[in-house]
């Protein structure tokens, strides 16, 4: 449950290094089938990304870039210095928006949202390329089957972290819609089932038919919970 990077990440990677050329990183973009590279340095770390978009800017070479501005932004300078690129350091983009492999899918996911990048090169302690993961990786989670997520959800939330017999509650799964149904001891245990079915991977939605036995004042903080109960990496964040 809760899958990390290192676990949905490509391991064998194209890269390209600052000292090619232009055309270099052309040809390597082209036969690797991709729109993006890591950029690594003589270590193995990564230094930067080079882009079909950093190249397109090259060979449009906009005039109004040229153009002398007594008053230039950030981005309006690094256009113009790319214009005159000859080399990969000249014209990626550094330093590289990177993730950890144990790092959590749901978070590789957030960074690329946030980030507005469709893939991420995955470093290890040192910085150096490990693989990278990608926005397609991340939607193949969602393919995951049926029964799959259904017995996820019945193994590793109801009998491992939350200590649930068999049958206490049932799951059903339709086209990743979770659908749970039972009745738990304590009500404060129904939002917890849920937020930590919703982390299952491929999950799309989650109902819930759950009720409770009693009441137990209030709902309990998630952070004071026995790690029996739930497990550090299903704490809420």
């Amino acid at each position: 449950m809760r899958r990390t990077v290192r676990e949905h990440m490509t391991q064998e990677v194209v890269a390209a290094t600052p000292r090619m050329t232009i055309k270099e990183v052309a040809r390597l973009l082209a036969a690797a089938e991709v729109s993006a590279l890591p950029v690594v340095d003589e270590e193995g770390r990564v230094v930067g990304v080079v882009s079909e978009a950093d190249l397109l800017l090259k060979e449009e070479r906009p005039e109004e870039l040229r153009r002398h501005h007594r008053i230039e932004g950030h981005e309006i300078r690094e256009e113009r210095a790319k214009l005159d690129a000859h080399t990969v350091a000249d014209v990626m983009t550094s330093p590289a928006i990177t993730i950890g492999p144990d790092a959590m899918v749901r978070e590789a996911a957030r960074l690329m949202r946030v980030r507005g990048v469709k893939r991420l090169p995955v470093v290890d302690e040192r910085g150096a390329l490990a693989g990278i993961i990608s926005r397609g990786d991340i939607v193949r989670i969602f393919l995951r089957s049926d029964t799959d997520i259904a017995r996820e959800i019945e193994q590793e939330v109801l009998l491992k972290t939350m200590w649930m017999e068999p049958g206490t509650v049932s799951v059903t799964v339709h086209e990743g819609e979770v659908l749970l149904a039972g009745q738990v001891e304590r009500k404060s245990l129904v939002p917890i089932l849920l937020r930590l079915t919703e982390t299952v991977d491929g999950v799309i939605a989650v109902r819930s038919q759950v009720t409770y036995e009693r009441e137990d004042g209030k709902v309990a903080a998630i952070d004071t919970l026995p790690q029996a109960v739930l497990p550090r990496s299903h704490r809420y964040e």
